[in-house]
């Protein structure tokens, strides 16, 4: 099991079968840059445009059609001290009669104290003065090549991936993705120093970043993307209407719970109606993201 430490020199802004720019074995780490969701890298010098340029496509070995490539998220360092998001809240979250009160779009600059932990808007506006939440880092943009040579845009997410934008991608996460292609192909980008819910205003605090993941190759099977925390299992759905999107996610840890715990659909159906739990990845992506998510507490494993 060997680290590599990648530089990058170009970005990608969809996920597709491109070439490789490193090949590493199962079980290697990469230690990786990316930039912010504009192009910016550490320096805040535009090196790509956007949407969401991807470092990568990284292709591991072994990884072949049908395989599940588990991807655990290591560490998550913001490379700069500051990040940028956008105000006000999206139109897809309000309703249609709020739309006409609705303020311009306006860019702000927020500072990213490591040392302190929080973050902080730049030129606070009117009642947020002492307003400094944690910095908690998370990946927005990540995912493997999809299948028959498609190439999906960075803006948006499918079975493969892509523009989840979900808080629980973060350090000590483990995601899977279903592998469509030789090698899989993977690529990550899109960091967020802080977001809610939803990424209701377009972005999270968007900046770059320093990532560390490490690759396992499972010879398994799956449909949509997984993910793994020390309390928690599950499963995401990408699609619009958001409906879609819940039905993905429920259909797929109905049958992880079949799979790996031995739960039968009625089983199933009896734990899901009494402990499972949404959560809202995006609201404003192409496709909105669905998480179903269960505690381990309530599982054993067969």
């Amino acid at each position: 099991m060997t680290t590599h430490r990648f530089t990058p020199s170009k970005y990608f802004n969809t996920l597709g079968t491109a070439e490789p720019v490193l090949r590493v074995a199962n079980g290697d780490t990469i230690v990786t840059d990316t930039i912010d969701a504009s192009g910016l890298d550490a320096r805040e010098v535009a090196v790509a445009s956007r949407p969401n340029p991807m470092t990568g496509p990284f292709f591991i070995e072994g990884a072949e059609p049908g395989d599940t490539l588990a991807v655990h998220i290591e560490r998550l360092t913001p490379s700069r001290a500051t990040g940028w998001t956008y105000s006000p809240l999206a139109l897809t979250v309000l309703d249609p009669a709020a739309v006409a009160d609705r303020p311009a779009p306006q860019r702000a600059v927020w500072d990213i104290d490591q040392k302190a932990g929080t973050v902080r808007l730049q030129q606070p506006v009117a009642g947020l003065e002492d307003f400094a939440p944690a910095i908690q880092p998370m990946i927005g943009c990540f995912g493997v090549a999809p299948a028959g040579g498609q190439a999906f845009s960075t803006a948006t997410s499918a079975q493969n991936g892509g523009n989840m934008d979900y808080r629980l991608f973060a350090p000590g996460t483990t995601a899977w993705f279903p592998v469509a292609v030789p090698g899989a192909l993977f690529y990550l980008g899109d960091g967020h120093a802080c977001q809610g819910d939803g990424e209701i205003v377009g972005t999270g605090i968007e900046t770059s970043f320093e990532m560390e993941v490490t690759f396992t190759v499972l010879k398994r099977a799956i449909t949509w993307p997984r993910g793994e925390t020390a309390e928690d299992i599950f499963t995401i759905g990408n699609a619009r209407p958001l409906d879609q999107a819940l039905q993905h996610a429920t259909t797929e840890m109905s049958k992880w719970l079949g799979e790996d715990y031995g739960l039968d659909a009625r089983a199933a159906s009896h734990l899901m109606g009494q402990v499972v739990r949404y959560d809202v990845g995006n609201v404003f992506n192409p496709a909105f993201t669905v998480a179903c998510r269960i505690a381990k507490k309530w599982l054993t494993k067969r």
